[in-house]
């Protein structure tokens, strides 16, 4: 998908935790649109979209001088307190624009500096694998989340086709592991996926997060059926996997190869530490 792309100069980049992101004390987003376009991204129905009226994919903000701004914002917050900051809550990251621009780059380098309590990054990108040094820098003050919401490459084709290649995403979280990098992996939100999934990702990760529709987009589901995912399901004739118990199916066979404790459910998958 193409997009267009605009440059930027926030006011702000720290934005206060609330709702799903209570756990954190801030949110932090290099960008403002995405260009993986996922089909079901709750974000498309939140205002940072629908006040665009543009199809959402088909533009990017990116921010400039946010590496100075994050500098005086981070050291005003750690003055009052704990900060823990998750990145990203409506954007990825490290979409393909960042190849180019490094705002995420820039604002790791600045949490090297000036190091938040903790740092969660949630992406589905391959890029993130750029950033081991800043990473290993940050120590266990952070975490990186890889998105693989299946195992299976016709269902990824099938409702994110702009999004990185599945074996490309394990591939990044074998490098990070290799590294040292504390990582886990996000099932969010799930989709159909074989018995062998849990497997793949055993030598990989230690920390599994289950997450879908229905617990995860802010609302019970309803951003999500105002999109009309659900036709995406019957269109496979895989619609029961579009239920609000579809998730025990994948919580169950996590659990027969994980420890109980590594498979963690919606919010608390996302929480620090």
């Amino acid at each position: 998908m193409k997009s267009e792309f605009f440059y930027k100069y926030p006011k702000t980049l720290l934005n206060k935790g609330t709702g799903f992101l209570a756990d954190y004390t801030h949110s932090l987003n290099p960008y403002t649109g995405c260009s993986f376009a996922c089909s079901y991204c709750y974000v498309r129905q939140m205002p940072v979209s629908t006040f665009r009226k543009k199809e959402w994919g088909t533009w990017i903000d990116i921010k400039k001088e946010a590496a100075n701004l994050l500098r005086k914002e981070l050291k005003r917050a750690k003055s009052k307190g704990k900060v823990t900051i998750f990145m990203s809550s409506s954007t990825d990251p490290y979409q393909p624009i960042e190849h180019k621009e490094k705002v995420t780059r820039s604002l790791l380098e600045v949490m090297v500096e000036e190091p938040p309590d903790f740092l969660f990054i949630q992406t589905r990108s391959p890029l993130v694998g750029r950033d081991i040094d800043l990473l290993l820098s940050l120590e266990e003050r952070v975490r990186v989340s890889m998105t693989i919401e299946t195992d299976r490459e016709d269902i990824r084709k099938h409702f994110t086709p702009h999004a990185p290649p599945i074996q490309a995403r394990l591939q990044t979280l074998q490098l990070l592991a290799d590294a040292g990098v504390p990582t886990q992996t996000t099932i969010a939100p799930l989709l159909p996926s074989s018995e062998e999934f849990p497997k793949k990702l055993i030598k990989l990760v230690d920390r599994i997060c289950i997450d879908d529709y229905f617990m995860g987009d802010g609302s019970g589901g309803r951003r999500t059926r105002n999109l009309g995912i659900e036709s995406l399901y019957q269109e496979l004739n895989v619609g029961e996997w579009y239920d609000p118990t579809a998730y025990q199916l994948v919580y169950d066979r996590f659990k027969r190869v994980f420890p109980g404790d590594q498979v963690l459910l919606s919010q608390k998958g996302f929480a620090p530490y």
